[in-house]
């Protein structure tokens, strides 16, 4: 039977087993919409803005090994999704997102809502394809499925023509791919992998720095038991939290701009340092020729060999599945009669505890007179027990989240950041919700953030999920007024905030439940109500001190041991 290029694209779907589609229709992917209406299995899921579609997705991806899928029409339906499409990018989210477009006959002429979306998305995507003909669209799908979710994950944009989404054609779906050009890296080079473990073994001062290629790999369990096989510090980039447990002993904490000085410092004078599924960027080692003054040895398991060495000198690259790697070494360190020195591994730790006693570890002034917001995070761990799934808007608040959240399991952390998408949190989380929808899930957001798309607490009316939202209030754009007042002479150009609504009343005008907290006291009762609400989503409007800055801080432009404690300002 033929069927029509609309009803090949939706059993594409169904072959790839995908659950939800995040969307919002238009004219042309009406063919589309038409075929999904008339078929059960792949649920569409109604946004009201197409960057949030992707964010959804994005949510969705990252909470599971799944492939998120957005659908979105062409014109300003796929400029709209660009955003969301650079950010699940620049993390290696896998996900496949469809747009529609113009009659073939019509491209190239600036037809009604025609833009260029392959050139366009050719910038952050992993791959994108302009369809043609209708005989090519299982295939195209097809590939596009297997890019984004193999080697380094990442996006996928399939654009559709209208008169290609009505075309009929036989539907045979490919039972496998192959692209010539394309063959992503599985095991690593086991030479390069003895080699390693030799200077692992080897090394006084190790350390262990870990990323979200850790969690993107499900990695976390051959992480951890080579942490604790080595029996060194372990610390975690911002989209590697919970790649290693927080809560044990070997953990230092983030590291980075906002990381603990413990694990900053064991970063800058380790001897041997062994990067697993992260990339050395400028957030996370600071000034490149600073980071390099002090002589270590970088062992980089990465399946990007592109991210190896791109931005530091490394002595022992291993290109492979982190998994598949880490799964060797481990083989390797198991069988070998060497053992890490006790004595220097002692020594080493003894200066790690030294870091953290001039550090102070996490620390802040808490009062009984205004909300700190550091405190609310605290208490969200406390009465979830830290098993929630967290998504984060981009700011200040996104920090004392990931600083004050202690996250035991990967998948838990949901955040935008490479590009630090302001807006991200909530759809993000609707995403997480509805792949999960027995878990906990909060949204940590700010006043400025979560007006970006603030539209989708319709969304989540509209298919009832109960988000716990936490806008940490405090009527600035909190981490841009932050570096007005550290380098720009507290000239607050722009970032405060004086015309915000009323979340308490806009969160019951969507049909939900608004809460405003004003005084510390009342913060773990408001948190424990919310949460009692199974069933229903609410808005807790914190009014937080509006001074309050994110510490522990390297500069711009600084070295990781040139950090600034919040005493020393």
């Amino acid at each position: 039977m033929e069927l029509t290029g609309a009803e090949i694209t939706i059993r594409c779907l169904q072959e790839e087993g995908v659950e939800y589609v995040f969307g919002y229709p238009g004219g042309a992917v009406l063919h589309i919409y038409d075929a999904l209406f008339q078929q059960e299995q792949v649920r569409h899921v109604l946004v009201r803005h197409e960057q949030a579609a992707v964010h959804a997705a994005d949510g969705y991806a990252r909470s599971s090994e799944k492939v998120g899928v957005a659908l979105v029409t062409s014109g300003p339906g796929l400029t709209n999704a660009v955003t969301g499409i650079a950010t699940a990018y620049l993390d290696s989210i896998p996900m496949v997102v469809i747009s529609g477009q113009v009659p073939t006959f019509a491209i190239g002429e600036d037809a009604f809502q025609e833009v260029d979306a392959v050139g366009i998305t050719r910038p952050c995507v992993k791959h994108n394809y302009l369809v043609k003909d209708v005989k090519d669209i299982a295939a195209t799908i097809k590939k596009a499925f297997y890019l984004a979710k193999s080697g380094r994950p990442g996006p996928v944009l399939v654009d559709i023509p209208k008169d290609v989404s009505a075309q009929r054609t036989e539907f045979v779906y490919p039972e496998s791919v192959k692209i010539r050009s394309y063959n992503p890296v599985g095991k690593g080079d086991s030479i390069q992998i003895r080699h390693a473990a030799q200077m692992l073994l080897d090394a006084k001062r190790p350390m262990i720095y870990s990323g979200g290629g850790v969690v993107l790999a499900e990695a976390a369990g051959q992480l951890t038991e080579l942490v604790r096989l080595l029996g060194a510090p372990c610390t975690n980039t911002l989209m590697g939290l919970g790649g290693f447990p927080a809560g044990d002993s070997q953990f230092v904490g983030m590291l980075g701009m906002h990381g603990t000085y413990e694990a900053n410092m064991g970063m800058q004078y380790c001897d041997v340092l062994l990067a697993v599924g992260a990339r050395f960027d400028d957030r996370v080692i600071g000034n490149v020729e600073h980071f390099a003054q002090v002589p270590r040895k970088i062992i980089h398991i990465d399946i990007d060999p592109s991210s190896i060495a791109k931005r530091v000198k490394v002595d022992l690259p291993i290109v492979g599945d982190v998994k598949l790697v880490l799964d060797e070494l481990l083989d390797v360190l198991r069988s070998s009669k060497q053992k890490p020195d006790a004595v220097e591994m002692a020594s080493w730790w003894k200066q790690i505890e030294e870091w953290r006693v001039k550090g102070g570890g996490l620390r802040y002034k808490n009062s009984s007179e205004i909300i700190k917001p550091q405190y609310v995070i605290e208490t969200l761990h406390k009465i979830t027990n830290g098993d929630a799934y967290v998504a984060s808007d981009v700011g200040q608040h996104q920090m004392w989240a990931a600083q004050y959240y202690k996250f035991n399991h990967p998948r838990r952390w949901i955040n935008s950041g490479g590009l630090g998408t302001m807006g991200f949190g909530l759809p993000a989380a609707m995403g997480v919700q509805l792949k999960h929808p027995d878990a906990t899930v909060a949204c940590v957001t700010g006043e400025g953030s979560i007006q970006m798309n603030i539209q989708e607490l319709s969304t989540c009316k509209q298919y009832h999920l109960p988000i716990k939202v936490l806008a940490l209030n405090n009527r600035y754009l909190g981490m841009v007024r932050q570096w007005q007042e550290f380098f720009h002479g507290n000239r607050y150009s722009e970032s405060y905030m004086d015309a915000l609504p009323d979340f308490v009343k806009l969160a019951e005008a969507y049909g939900h439940i608004g809460m405003r907290i004003d005084h510390p006291a009342d913060v773990e009762p408001a948190l424990r109500e919310a949460f009692a609400r199974k069933d229903d989503l609410v808005f807790m409007d914190f009014r937080t001190d509006p001074g309050e800055n994110v510490f522990p801080m390297v500069p711009g432009g600084k070295g990781l041991s040139e950090v600034v404690l919040a005493e020393e300002l």
